[in-house]
């Protein structure tokens, strides 16, 4: 092995050198796409362009781009399904056009709601992959309709500024009804942002909305780009739920999937012109081999502008505030990360496994983002910790504003699924929540969708499982494993966001300890809906200990909104004590003490504090409001400085600490 490859300094050169060259790469592009007819704002707004354009004349005028077909047509509702009436002419670099003059009277001959169809070859039927709106038609084939209502939806209320402290909700229209069905956007407006705003929660994260013919792919298969997803309503509707969100303070992420799309070739993108490439790459290149979906060729000059003018689409017609994209790491690598162990060794990052093209790519995305709204945020997707990825692109990053912290997840259900609680390591757990890049943002989170997908469970259910059929019920019998699950369930979530990063993550329901897992209708399940909701009847009953979990979560919330630890420095972790099981650290100036042994109190346990002064518990999962023995309550008694210096603080004070205990203490003035 060549240890000079280890050496700082060539590790700083290697960086910079690869730093500067993707910069360039980027640089380069960007002045080509403003140096084309339009700039880079008409380069972004092909759906201004391509599909159907609607003239106030009544006449329309259709374009493809279909660089691998040799004949296109378009039939449908308003010529009779005749296929043959209304061919393209082929225009330069494999465009396509069409020309459907005006009625006698101006009108438009394709209608509100009517279908249509894309004919290539003669003989392979396509949807537009610019189509606005998809649905199902005779089967589970989905259909393109062109969808221009008389009276379109006008936004109310402006986009949200960017919270300083993130604090998101993800969360699915589908499964957020109670009963077994699925969900709509004006449900979800009605029942469920209220509930997201009272727990305080000041940004949503909406997934699925991309249109994907496969309900059980979550949404991570698209078809249909730039349909919202009709399963759950009208692009209307889904712009009432987007606009009710802004009255209610809430900012708006999209999920969006441009690492990959769906195989499917009627409903999707796959072979849109009768080829294998197209919009993707030729060969194994363009194909995810443990997805078994399809790969863009991010090389390729429309291409580019169809995931760009994608971007631009969501924040402009549906005033999305920002978004969150997928599966990043697999556009990172030409490895697609399968079998990738990321040590956090700079060759990762710097060698040739890096698909530089997707990687510039993403540099445009989050420029243009950024560039079209200073208030939008970015979150990338990325468990492989590539350097500057939360940096902005002229420091040579990225550009996104935060990453996701998928390490933190995984430790907390590895710990609960293998670990006994007093062999729990506290440095352990420490160093997951602490080990970010410095100035880049991470979004840290116990759990979200993927943990709790069928072969899993929700960490509640992890704690708790078969109890929380019978014990649940404030009405029952003390039970210990429910006392150590809603101990346990406070302790992780108030650590993780306290500890873990910049911004906070939950997925919808798992604040109050939703049961069981998700699986979405199958046919390995005969289609059931049952695990495909949200039970929100538990939370609401008065007599179920979920409300405790609620509680808590609300509480914690509100405590970050007034103190804002997620928008300040990381934490001064001064106690990390493995035979204690007691973990202590300062953030935002307040102090946090968790106490995870299973058994041992401690009282008038030392605790180092940087500013002297008079402290007072003002959150305490031991709470009888949370379910707890109320062996600590907030706003309690008070707890002085001692003027002794203490792990490397400072000063100290003195705490009780009861067992499985997650305690924040503020200083009194």
């Amino acid at each position: 092995m060549d240890t000079s490859l280890f050496e700082p300094s060539k590790i700083v050169r290697v960086m910079s050198v690869a730093i500067f060259s993707r910069f360039a790469c980027f640089q380069d592009l960007w002045d080509k796409i403003e140096s084309w007819e339009g700039g880079v704002e008409g380069f972004t707004t092909g759906y201004r362009y391509y599909g159907p354009q609607f003239c106030v004349d009544g006449s329309v005028v259709w374009r493809e781009w279909a660089p691998g077909a040799h004949s296109l047509h378009l039939q449908g509702d308003f010529n009779g399904w005749n296929p043959k009436s209304h061919p393209f002419r082929k225009l330069e670099y494999g465009k396509w056009e069409l020309y459907i003059p005006g009625n006698e009277d101006e009108s438009c001959p394709i209608k509100h709601l009517s279908r249509v169809q894309l004919i290539v070859n003669e003989h392979l039927y396509r949807v537009s992959p610019w189509a606005s709106y998809v649905k199902p038609y005779e089967g589970f084939t989905y259909q393109q309709f062109v969808y221009k209502p008389e009276q379109p939806y006008q936004f109310k209320h402006r986009k949200v500024k960017r919270p300083s402290s993130l604090r998101i909700y993800e969360c699915h229209v589908g499964i957020a009804t109670n009963e077994g069905r699925v969900g709509t956007y004006l449900e979800f407006k009605d029942n469920v942002l209220p509930r997201i705003k009272d727990l305080g929660y000041n940004a949503i994260q909406l997934m699925a909305i991309m249109e994907h013919a496969y309900y059980a792919s979550f949404g991570y298969q698209v078809t249909s780009f730039f349909a919202a997803s009709s399963r759950y309503g009208t692009p209307c509707e889904l712009k009432q739920l987007i606009d009710r969100a802004h009255e209610l303070g809430i900012y708006v992420l999209l999920d969006v999937v441009h690492s990959h799309a769906s195989k499917n070739t009627l409903d999707g993108l796959n072979e849109f012109d009768g080829t294998n490439s197209c919009y993707f790459h030729d060969g194994a290149r363009g194909t995810h081999s443990l997805w078994d979906s399809r790969l863009f060729n991010y090389s390729e000059t429309e291409v580019l502008r169809f995931l760009l003018s994608n971007l631009r689409w969501y924040q402009e017609e549906y005033q999305f505030d920002g978004f969150r994209f997928d599966g990043v790491t697999s556009m990172l690598y030409h490895s697609r990360g399968i079998g990738e162990g990321f040590s956090g060794n700079y060759d990762e990052y710097y060698g040739l496994n890096v698909d530089t093209e997707a990687l510039v790519y993403l540099m445009v995305a989050n420029e243009l983002i950024h560039s079209i709204d200073s208030q939008a945020i970015t979150i990338a997707e990325d468990v492989s910790g590539m350097p500057a990825s939360g940096r902005p692109v002229r420091e040579g990053g990225t550009g996104f504003d935060y990453r996701l912290g998928m390490a933190i997840p995984d430790m907390w259900i590895k710990l609960l699924k293998e670990e006994r609680d007093e062999d729990w390591k506290m440095g352990h757990i420490v160093h997951t929540l602490t080990n970010r890049r410095w100035m880049e943002g991470t979004v840290a989170y116990a759990e979200s969708h993927d943990q709790a997908l069928v072969g899993d469970k929700t960490i509640a259910f992890w704690l708790m499982d078969a109890a929380m059929y019978t014990h649940m019920s404030t009405l029952s019998d003390p039970n210990p494993v429910i006392e150590r699950g809603l101990a346990l369930h406070c302790m992780i979530r108030l650590i993780t966001n306290a500890l873990g990063g910049e911004a906070y993550l939950n997925f919808m329901g798992n604040e109050f300890g939703h049961p069981e897992w998700l699986d979405f209708p199958r046919a390995g399940n005969n289609s059931s809906y049952h695990y495909a909701r949200r039970q929100w009847h538990l939370v609401d009953d008065q007599l179920l200990k979920y409300k405790y979990l609620n509680e808590f979560d609300k509480d914690m919330h509100a405590l970050e909104n007034k103190y804002g630890w997620l928008a300040s420095n990381p934490a001064y972790v001064s106690c990390k004590h493995e035979g204690d099981k007691v973990i202590a650290f300062e953030r935002a100036g307040l102090l946090f003490v968790f106490n995870f042994h299973p058994n041992q109190s401690f009282t008038d346990y030392r605790v180092g504090v940087d500013v002297p002064g008079k402290y007072q518990a003002v959150l305490c999962s031991d709470s009888k409001k949370y379910g707890g023995f109320g062996r600590v309550e907030p706003d309690g008694e008070y707890h002085f400085t001692q003027n002794m210096p203490w792990n490397d603080r400072k000063d100290s004070v003195q705490l009780y600490i009861p067992c499985r205990t997650a305690l924040v203490y503020a200083r009194c003035e």
